[in-house]
């Protein structure tokens, strides 16, 4: 079994709590004040879960450089009272840093009973097919 740290579970609520609150922000017609929270949020729960060093590595890894400019100027920009432009910003630079980690979330969904169901529509497979970057072996 693998061993949860305390300031790792520490972290796994942070970066949970930084998830609602950006849910709730975009729900509340891109509030800033939420935005800003829960991106505070989400990034000190990263910083709990994986460690302030490799946090740091991980966004200024030389090929995720753009990735994190977008991703930080987003929520610079959320900061400066443009939420919906910094959000769409900001989920460009999201998507861009954590790209490669959608095979390996894909295929994990796909081994639960009923959500592997899901990805039997032809629609949601090819997306995620497209998603994985590659074809599943038949």
């Amino acid at each position: 079994m693998l061993s949860v740290t305390d300031s790792q579970k520490i972290g796994i609520g942070l970066t949970g709590f930084g998830a609602f609150f950006l849910f709730l922000g975009m729900i509340f017609f891109f509030d800033r004040v939420l935005l800003a929270f829960g991106n505070l949020l989400f990034i000190s729960g990263l910083s709990f879960i994986i460690g302030l060093q490799r946090t740091f590595n991980f966004f200024f890894q030389r090929h995720k450089i753009k990735s994190s400019g977008f991703f930080f100027t987003g929520i610079l920009v959320v900061l400066l009272g443009w939420p919906l432009i910094g959000m769409l910003i900001e989920t460009y630079g999201f998507f861009l840093l954590f790209s490669g980690f959608f095979p390996v979330i894909i295929n994990f969904l796909r081994r639960i009973p009923v959500i592997g169901r899901i990805f039997d529509i032809a629609i949601i497979n090819k997306f995620a097919e497209k998603l994985e970057g590659q074809h599943p072996m038949v």
